[in-house]
């Protein structure tokens, strides 16, 4: 199990579900990485929920979670910026830093969801760019995850916090070596 693998399999289960198989298998893959790396994560409660729903009622609640509640949107330039000029700036430079190291996001997500930086996060890690994913990180992701985890703290009811907890947690497993983390 490999941090680029957990990326990728984050970065899905933080998508618009599916497959609930496919779920079970991403958890799977980011339950193993997190064991290995020692790291005590509550993700296995979100597959407990996944598995006792129903593929609609996980559609449902990830609609109601992150597209119907503003403050617990999967936009970390949201997170970060609200909605000002900084916001597109931010854009801006996630596009440019995706094509410069030649990640193509797949889907139509904007560059700032979620699980398409954390897709962006797998690529570095496969090309073994630790010189620029650990900045990147640093720089561009755990403070908008933390704002996120932070907007999340009024939903405590919410299954998906959990996945947001994760992504904070194996980001700053990732980066823990850079004092700005």
């Amino acid at each position: 199990m490999t941090i680029a693998a957990s990326y990728d399999a984050l970065a899905r289960m933080l998508d618009y579900p599916e497959d609930k198989e496919r779920l079970q298998t991403d958890y799977a893959l980011v339950s193993a990485f997190l064991n290995k790396q020692r790291l005590d994560s509550s993700i296995a409660s979100f597959v407990d929920f996944a598995n006792a729903s129903s593929l609609a009622t996980l559609q449902e609640e990830y609609v109601a979670t992150f597209d119907f509640n503003p403050a617990t949107a999967p936009y970390l330039g949201h997170h970060l910026f609200g909605d000002n000029q900084k916001k597109g700036g931010y854009m801006i430079m996630l596009k440019q830093e995706f094509e410069r190291r030649g990640y193509t996001p797949s889907g139509t997500e904007l560059p700032d969801h979620l699980s398409v930086v954390l897709g962006f996060l797998a690529h570095l890690a496969r090309e073994e760019e630790h010189g620029a994913r650990q900045p990147f990180i640093a720089e561009c992701v755990l403070p908008g995850v933390e704002r996120m985890q932070t907007a999340f703290a009024a939903r405590q009811d919410s299954h998906w916090n959990v996945l947001v907890e994760t992504a904070r947690m194996l980001c700053a497993e990732d980066c823990k070596e850079v004092h700005s983390c």
